[in-house]
């Protein structure tokens, strides 16, 4: 194995079904900031020795868009535009390129290391302009929302190893 499961693993995934469209999420709106979740569409093809896989669109959801668990679900309306580039299910070839909707073909992604699908174009707003990112209490609150929930996790490992809770 040349790099790993997660390299055999999309290997397989280009090789053995058309793996046509991946959508790139937000991070944080199934957890927590800085947990990537992208949803994978295929279909099964026919056994045999050629690459199932022509070409992979990537919907790009994720870069400069604002979501979050609590303050700001994704919401359905949010797809929208995801869903109108997608098109009929049996309209591929109709496909066109948007700033957020491009198309690699399976050479271009063969050569990336690994074949990484972690793909990306636009340029991230929020790495070079502080006043993009969110108001200070709106960070401030996500903050101390993850820090109680790591701490009750912690509590209750704690509890199931029998330790004492401190004063």
């Amino acid at each position: 194995m040349r790099g790993g499961a997660g390299e055999a693993l999309r290997r397989k995934l280009l090789k053995d079904f058309d793996f046509h469209t991946l959508l790139r999420l937000p991070t944080g709106i199934f957890y927590s900031q800085g947990v990537k979740a992208n949803v994978l569409f295929f279909d099964a093809a026919p056994a045999g020795e050629r690459v199932a896989t022509e070409a992979l669109w990537v919907y790009d959801l994720r870069t400069n868009q604002k979501f979050t668990l609590r303050t700001r679900p994704i919401r359905r309306a949010d797809l929208d535009n995801f869903v109108t580039c997608y098109g009929p299910k049996h309209a591929r070839h109709k496909r066109e390129e948007t700033e957020r909707f491009r198309k690699f073909t399976y050479e271009e992604l063969e050569k990336r290391d690994k074949v990484n699908l972690d793909i990306f174009w636009l340029r991230d707003d929020s790495a070079t302009d502080p006043d993009s990112l969110p108001p200070p209490d709106e960070i401030a609150a996500e903050i101390v929302v993850n820090l109680e929930e790591a701490l009750e996790k912690f509590r209750s490992v704690a509890a199931k190893l029998g330790a004492e809770p401190a004063e």
